[in-house]
C-alpha cells in the first residue's frame, strides 16, 4: 500500500512498496470506492485522475463509487468539494506579497469554526444507512499536519461554542496522567525510597503541593503507607482497584477542581483501563507492568488505543493529524492548511540511492555532495507530502472543505501543487511552484478546475451572527442496567509479602517485589518486640562466636538492604581485585539507594561474605567460588494458582500448605513448628487462587548440577545496645529469625518456583538429584574463612533442604490439585 508507506514503519517506506510491486506476479486494484459518495468521488477524480503521487508507478486511477447518491443534504453549502480562497485583501496585503502563517492561521481557523457552526445550526442531514438524521459535531473531522495548526482550530471552535477534541498529538501515553501512573508504579516498586515517594505525593493521585512537601515532616511516611496498601490492592484485585482506592480518598473531587480537571480524569481512567487490560491479558505483575508503561511512553506509535478519549460524553468535532486519519472516515472533512507545507532539511538528510538503498547523510551542509543529497531528500519529502494530501482528501464520505491562501510555503503544499501546479489530467505533480503569484492569476487557474468539475470556489470571509446549534437531546428510554453476576473476590495477584501482610501480623517482612527497598532487616530486632520472651534476648557466645561482624559499624535500614542486594546481583566474584569490583558497584548502586555508609567501608565489609563457607548444602563452597555463569540473579516469576485465569473451582489456602508441612516435615526439622503457624486463622485463611509473583535473589548452580535457592538478608539480629557479633547469627538464632519473619513460607514458595523452572530447563530433571535446597544468607553474620561453625553450619548461613515429596506436593497443591 503506497499510502501505508508514509509511516515508513520498520523502514517499510515507498521504495519497499515499489520493490514489492515490481516483484509481484499479479497487480490487483480496488476499483470501487466503498467510502465516498459518487458526487464527491467525481469531483476528486477531476483533480486527482492520472496524477503521479511522487512516482510514475503510483498513479491515481479512475474508480467507481458504491454510494451513488449524495448522502449530505440541507447544508448551507451542499457541494461535495468546496475550496475556500483567502484573498490578500482580506488581511490587508497587496500585490504578490505572501501572508505570514501567524496571520493566516487564526484567520482560517476562525473561518473554519464559523463554517462548522453554521453547518451544525442548519437543517443539514446525513443519510446513515437507511435512516436520515441531523448532522452532529462528531460527523465532522478537521485534518491537519502540525500540532500548532490543530490547536489553532481547536481554540477557534471552542471560542465559537463548538465542542472539539484534538486526537493528533494527544497520545494518552504522552499525557500527564501517564507520567503520574508511571511515577505511582515506580513508587509501588520502591516504597521505601524517599525520592520516589515524594514524587508520587506530587501526582494527581495524592495532589500534594510543593509547599506541603517542603514543610510536612510526616508526609513521606503517610504516603508510603498508602502506597503499600494500594500496591497490595493492585496485586490482589488488579490495577483498577488502585484508582478506585484513590477515588475513595478524594482524588476525583480534587482533580475536577483543577483547570482541565475533566481532561486529566478522562486520561487517568483511559490509562487505568489499558493497564488493567494488558496486565490481565499478558499476566503482568507490577514490575512488568511498569516496564510496559515505560515502553509505551517511549514509543511513537499511532495505534487507536493510544488516542485520548473525549473528556466528556458530548459529541465533538474530531481534530487529528493526517497520519492518525489514515483508515478513518467521516461524513465531512475539513482541510484548513493542506495548501501549506513547511519543508526544512536538517544537517542529516534521509534519502535513497538509485538502487533503492535507504541512507542517512550525516555530513552536514558543508560536506561534498550535500546539494545533490538534499535535492534528493526534498524530492522524496515532496512525494510523501502528495501522498499525505491524497490520504487527507479521501477521508470524507460526503463533503471535503479545503482552503487556499498565498502563504510563503504555499509553493510546497500538496493541495497547491495539485491545483495550482497542474492542469486537467496532467500526470506530473511538481515538487514546488513558482512563488508570489497574484490573486487574479490564481483565481483564473482555479476557476478552470471548477469549470472542469473540480472544487467549488468560495471566498473565505468569516461570518458573524451565526445562530447557535440546537442543544442535544437526551435519548429516551434509558434505564439502569442491573449487575447480577457474581465476583470471585478471592482471586488475586499476590506475593509472599502480600500474603504475610494480609494476615496483619506484626513483624511481617516485605521482600517482594524485589526491586523495592528491603524492609527485612528491621523486622527481626526481637529485643524491641519480644518482652514476653526474655530468653530470646540472650545471645549465648563463646570465644569463637564473639567474632565481630564485618558490618557491625555500618548502617541499617531498608535502603541499606537494597544497596547490598543490588551490589551482590551484579558484582563479579571472579574479578582480579574483588574489593575494587565491589567498590565500583557500591558507588553505582548508591545512586539508587543512598545511605550514610562510606562506599569503601561497605565494599570492604562485603569481601568476607564472599569467602565464607556456604555450609553442607553447598559442599563448603563460597560465594566467591561460584561465578556469574553459574548464577541466575533476580529470577522474576509469576505462576498461576489454582488454574490462574482458568479457575478450577478449587479452594486452596495457606492452611492447606500448613497441612502439607505437618505431613512431610519430621519433628527434628528446624522449621517443623511453622506448620502450626500456617494454620492460624489470620494466615491460614489466605486464599491461593489467581497468580503468585515475586523474584528470587539468586539461584546457584553447583557441580552435578545441583541448584540452590538463595535469599540475601541484611537483618540486624543482635541486641541494639551491644556490639554485633557472629553469635547473633548462630544456627538456633537463625531458626528463631526465620520463624519470626515467616521466611519458611517464602522459602517453600521459592523452591517450588525453582522446581517448576528446572522442569523446563534442566535435561533429565529429577528433583531428588537436582534440587539442592535453600540458603538464607544473613550477610552480617558471615565473617570470612574463619567464620564460626556449629555442627558444620557457619554463622549467618541458614541451610534447609525440604523433602522432595513436600516440594512436589506443594507444587501440585498450588496448581489446584486436591
Amino acid at each position: 500500500d503506497p499510502k501505508q508507506a508514509i509511516y515508513a514503519f520498520r523502514g517499510g517506506d515507498v521504495v519497499t512498496y515499489l520493490r514489492a510491486r515490481e516483484r509481484a506476479d499479479a497487480l490487483l486494484t480496488l476499483d470501487t470506492n466503498y467510502r465516498s459518495d459518487q458526487p464527491l468521488v467525481r469531483r476528486l477524480l477531476t483533480v486527482l485522475n492520472g496524477a503521479a503521487l511522487g512516482h510514475d508507478d503510483i498513479v491515481v486511477r479512475p474508480v467507481a463509487a458504491r454510494q451513488q447518491e449524495h448522502r449530505l443534504s440541507g447544508a448551507p453549502c451542499n457541494d461535495p468539494f468546496r475550496l475556500r480562497v483567502v484573498g490578500r485583501d482580506a488581511l490587508g496585503v497587496r500585490g504578490t506579497r505572501t501572508i505570514p502563517m501567524d496571520d493566516l492561521r487564526p484567520f482560517i481557523a476562525a473561518d473554519l469554526a464559523a463554517d462548522v457552526k453554521a453547518l451544525l445550526a442548519s437543517a443539514a442531514t446525513y443519510r446513515d444507512g437507511t435512516a436520515t438524521r441531523p448532522i452532529r459535531a462528531r460527523d465532522v473531522a478537521v485534518i491537519v499536519e502540525s500540532h500548532r495548526d490543530a490547536r489553532a482550530c481547536r481554540d477557534a471552535l471552542a471560542a465559537a461554542g463548538v465542542p472539539a477534541v484534538y486526537t493528533g498529538d494527544t497520545d494518552v501515553f504522552a499525557s500527564r496522567a501517564a507520567a503520574d501512573w508511571q511515577c505511582l508504579l515506580e513508587a509501588f516498586e520502591q516504597p521505601g525510597r524517599t525520592g520516589l515517594v515524594r514524587a508520587a505525593a506530587a501526582t494527581m493521585f495524592f495532589g500534594r503541593t510543593a509547599a506541603e512537601l517542603a514543610t510536612e515532616t510526616e508526609l513521606t511516611d503517610d504516603v508510603s503507607d498508602t502506597l503499600r496498601r494500594w500496591a497490595d490492592h493492585a496485586r490482589a484485585r488488579g490495577i483498577a482497584a488502585v484508582l478506585e482506592a484513590a477515588y475513595v480518598a478524594g482524588m476525583a473531587e480534587r482533580v475536577l477542581a483543577w483547570r482541565g480537571g475533566e481532561r486529566h480524569l478522562t486520561d487517568v481512567e483511559h490509562l487505568t483501563q489499558l493497564l488493567h487490560e494488558v496486565s490481565h491479558r499478558d499476566g503482568l505483575g507490577l514490575p512488568a507492568l511498569l516496564q510496559w508503561l515505560r515502553d509505551q511512553r517511549q514509543e511513537r506509535a499511532g495505534a487507536a488505543e493510544r488516542n485520548r478519549r473525549l473528556d466528556s460524553d458530548a459529541a465533538a468535532v474530531q481534530i487529528m493529524t493526517v497520519w492518525v486519519s489514515k483508515g478513518l472516515q467521516y461524513p465531512l472533512v475539513y482541510l484548513p492548511f493542506a495548501f501549506n507545507r513547511n519543508v526544512r532539511l536538517g544537517e542529516a538528510v534521509l534519502y535513497h540511492e538509485p538502487d533503492g538503498t535507504r541512507c542517512l547523510d550525516i555530513g552536514g551542509s558543508s560536506a561534498p555532495g550535500y546539494a545533490a543529497v538534499s535535492a534528493q531528500g526534498r524530492a522524496e519529502m515532496a512525494g510523501d507530502d502528495i501522498r499525505l494530501t491524497y490520504v487527507a482528501l479521501t477521508r470524507a464520505q460526503s463533503q471535503v472543505v479545503a482552503w487556499w491562501a498565498p502563504s510563503w510555503d504555499e509553493v510546497n503544499g500538496g493541495l497547491s501543487r495539485l491545483l495550482r501546479g497542474r492542469v486537467l489530467n496532467q500526470a506530473l505533480v511538481p515538487d514546488s511552484l513558482q512563488p508570489k503569484v497574484d490573486d487574479a492569476s490564481v483565481l483564473d487557474h482555479l476557476r478552470k478546475w471548477e469549470q472542469a468539475g473540480g472544487p467549488h470556489l468560495e471566498r473565505a470571509e468569516p461570518a458573524s451572527d451565526i445562530p447557535e446549534p440546537p442543544p442535544s437531546r437526551a435519548p429516551k428510554g434509558m434505564a439502569v442496567r442491573v449487575f447480577d453476576r457474581s465476583i470471585d473476590t478471592d482471586w488475586r495477584r499476590t506475593s509472599y509479602s502480600a500474603l504475610v501482610r494480609a494476615a496483619e501480623e506484626s513483624g511481617g517482612v516485605t521482600s517482594e517485589p524485589e526491586l523495592s527497598a528491603r524492609d527485612d532487616e528491621l523486622a527481626d530486632e526481637l529485643a524491641d518486640e519480644s518482652a514476653a520472651e526474655p530468653a530470646q534476648l540472650v545471645v549465648a557466645s563463646d570465644e569463637s562466636t564473639s567474632m565481630a561482624s564485618p558490618m557491625a559499624a555500618l548502617s541499617s535500614g531498608a535502603a541499606f538492604g537494597s544497596l547490598v542486594h543490588g551490589v551482590l546481583e551484579v558484582a563479579d566474584p571472579d574479578a582480579a581485585d574483588l574489593e575494587a569490583e565491589l567498590l565500583r558497584h557500591v558507588e553505582e548502586q548508591r545512586l539508587w539507594w543512598p545511605v550514610d555508609t562510606a562506599p569503601a567501608e561497605l565494599a570492604a565489609a562485603l569481601v568476607p561474605l564472599h569467602h565464607t563457607s556456604l555450609g553442607p548444602l553447598a559442599d563448603g563452597l563460597t560465594l566467591g567460588g561460584i561465578g556469574l555463569a553459574d548464577r541466575l540473579c533476580e529470577l522474576d516469576f509469576e505462576i498461576p494458582l489454582a488454574g490462574g485465569d482458568r479457575s478450577l473451582g478449587v479452594d486452596v489456602t495457606l492452611a492447606d500448605v500448613g497441612a502439607l508441612l505437618a505431613e512431610h516435615l519430621p519433628p527434628a526439622d528446624p522449621l517443623q513448628p511453622y506448620a502450626d503457624r500456617l494454620r492460624t486463622p489470620g494466615l491460614g485463611s489466605q486464599s491461593l487462587r489467581g497468580y503468585l509473583s515475586g523474584s528470587i535473589d539468586v539461584v546457584l548452580r553447583l557441580p552435578g548440577p545441583r541448584y540452590l535457592v538463595v535469599d540475601y538478608k541484611t537483618n540486624w539480629l543482635g541486641p541494639a545496645d551491644q556490639p554485633l557479633t557472629a553469635a547473633a547469627y548462630s544456627r538456633g538464632r537463625l531458626v528463631e529469625a526465620m520463624l519470626h519473619s515467616d521466611y519458611p513460607l517464602q522459602a517453600l514458595l521459592y523452591v517450588v518456583v525453582a522446581h517448576r523452572y528446572l522442569r523446563w530447563r534442566q535435561p533429565g530433571y529429577d528433583p531428588a538429584v537436582h534440587l539442592g535446597g535453600v540458603l538464607y544468607l544473613y550477610v552480617r553474620g558471615m565473617c570470612g574463612p574463619d567464620t564460626p561453625e556449629e555442627d558444620g553450619h557457619p554463622t549467618g548461613v541458614f541451610s534447609w533442604q525440604p523433602p522432595v515429596a513436600l516440594v512436589t506436593a506443594l507444587s501440585d497443591l498450588l496448581d489446584g490439585a486436591s
